[in-house]
């Protein structure tokens, strides 16, 4: 199929980009859609990178130089197939491509449900880091959460950055803007 008769149906906001026929920059904001239809024999070769009004979409791409049109059009299937554009979904994609190593265009959406982190948001990660520990211990050590928070003793202290750091435990906290997201999974 050719890719450029493809539709990116989600706003993956703005993207940069870089002419090598006329050795400048491309002066307009690009969309997704406007890589996805790029003819480099037409337009001239060129490289593109997300402008970084769509943060969680920025994490995804963390790193590489460049997006290319197959990249985007991989990112907006799974997407599709992951329910939509949420935040949680950019951020369980990046966590498969960045943490796991998978790569874009060979992971399904079932691959990534497999993998997928669970997300805590907040404006600074030590508050983000304790709420996330807390609510994972309580989830993962039901029993031992209860004791902990039924014992009267005030020098019983759980150390929430030690249980965050256990080896049975993948973390990742993101930027994403003004906020942030700590991802954590039992890998």
């Amino acid at each position: 199929m050719n890719q450029n008769n493809q539709t990116i149906n989600y706003d993956l906001g703005h993207f940069e980009g870089f002419n090598f026929r006329t050795e400048s920059a491309i002066e307009r904001a690009l969309t997704a859609q406007d890589i996805v239809a790029w003819n480099h024999d037409r337009d001239g070769e060129a490289e593109f990178w997300p402008a970084g009004n769509k943060p969680e979409l920025s994490v995804v791409f963390e790193g590489q130089n460049c997006v290319t049109a197959s990249e985007l059009l991989a990112l907006a299937s799974l997407l599709d197939d992951l329910g939509g554009d949420t935040q949680e979904n950019y951020l369980s994609v990046y966590f498969a491509v960045a943490i796991h190593g998978g790569s874009l265009g060979k992971l399904t959406a079932d691959q990534i449900r497999d993998q997928a982190p669970c997300c805590f948001f907040g404006t600074n990660f030590t508050d983000v880091r304790r709420e996330a520990a807390f609510e994972l211990f309580e989830l993962y050590y039901p029993e031992l959460y209860r004791i902990w928070e039924s014992t009267p003793c005030d020098g019983l202290i759980f150390d929430t950055d030690r249980f965050l750091d256990s080896p049975s435990l993948t973390v990742a906290e993101v930027h994403l803007g003004s906020e942030v997201a700590v991802l954590v999974s039992l890998w």
